[in-house]
């Protein structure tokens, strides 16, 4: 039986069909589903009008379409004692579930992705960042702070865990890679902040022989280049499993990241991952990441030399020691549990 009552309060949206719940971010299902299990969660989240490609599992959901509706669901839980609010990320929506919390003295974690900063001033720019700094102060300076990078970790005043999504089916039954030509593999948004249109650009110069395959949603159909071939959103974890056995690279050229699932699933099945120097923080300790600057020649170089190593490259990886999906859920739960006694 869930121990007690834990509102998850999230900025993300969230499709309802009839009694049924979808999104296209897996963090959306993932970390509610899991929760539920040691928890009774309600989620509170805004409302999208886009269909996704994931159910949630989960019926205590509370779809916002303005801010009094916010308000009036945030409220409503007040009727139990007890209740323990997580909020996801700090925005605007967010901030404003943070202030009823404080001014009624509730019980409030706040999970941090990043910091941030980045992706504020990449979407809104450099003179309205001080806007997100006001809140991210205001909110990590009165809640109980979990973040899930080094970057953030202050030992004296938040918890640090890893975020993941991986299970035992991504650490067992690794295929060999086919080492025949390079076979890069985006998986992701097609978005400017993700830097696959900057990279899709690259790769139309590369003068070796390479070919990529990107796996997400994507408005057009096809490209011009016959060595681009678009999969789609995979829902399925099997699947998207196989479709990394399939490659030999993973690339990831990114603006700016938080701690992106897609680098440990990478890792997971022995695949080497190349990434920018713009997030090159993602690194710590792991094998297996390779940076390169934003330009042909050094990317090709760096491609070059990963194929050339590539199988010392995989046994370095075989040190790699990757958070799991029961590992990070266990932790929050047992933060969220021990700090509300």
């Amino acid at each position: 039986m869930p121990y007690k009552d834990l509102v998850i309060i999230n900025n993300e949206k969230i499709f309802k069909e009839n009694e049924s719940f979808y999104c296209d971010n897996l963090d959306l299902k993932v970390l509610p589903e899991e929760l539920n299990k040691y928890y009774h969660v309600q989620y509170i989240v805004r409302r999208s009008k886009k269909k996704g490609n994931q159910k949630i599992n989960l019926k205590n959901i509370k779809i916002t379409s303005n801010i009094l509706k916010l308000f009036y669901f945030v409220i409503k839980t007040f009727k139990k004692s007890d209740v323990k609010y997580l909020l996801i990320s700090i925005t605007p929506y967010t901030f404003f579930a943070f202030l009823i919390l404080f001014i009624f003295r509730k019980k409030r974690f706040i999970y941090l992705f990043s910091s941030g900063h980045e992706e504020y001033e990449h979407i809104l720019g450099h003179w309205f960042v001080w806007i997100y700094h006001i809140m991210y102060r205001i909110v990590t300076s009165n809640s109980e702070v979990i973040v899930c990078h080094e970057r953030l970790f202050d030992k004296n005043k938040s918890h640090l865990v890893y975020i993941s999504r991986l299970d035992e089916d991504w650490q067992s039954n690794h295929k060999e890679a086919l080492l025949d030509k390079v076979r890069f593999l985006y998986v992701g948004r097609m978005s400017a902040e993700k830097g696959i249109f900057e990279f899709l650009k690259m790769f139309d110069k590369l003068k070796f022989d390479a070919q990529l395959s990107i796996v997400g949603n994507s408005e057009k159909k096809d490209y011009l280049n016959k060595n681009i071939k678009l999969l789609g959103y995979i829902a399925d974890s099997l699947s998207l499993i196989n479709i990394y056995d399939d490659h030999n690279i993973m690339i990831l050229p990114s603006f700016t990241e938080a701690t992106p699932y897609v680098v440990d699933e990478s890792l997971s099945r022995k695949r080497p991952v190349i990434i920018f120097e713009d997030i090159d923080y993602i690194v710590r300790d792991k094998m297996g990441i390779f940076v390169s600057k934003r330009d042909i020649d050094s990317f090709s170089k760096t491609t070059k030399y990963v194929m050339d190593n590539y199988f010392e490259i995989q046994k370095n990886m075989e040190k790699n020691i990757l958070p799991t999906k029961n590992s990070m859920i266990k932790q929050i739960s047992d933060i969220i549990k021990f700090k509300s006694s």
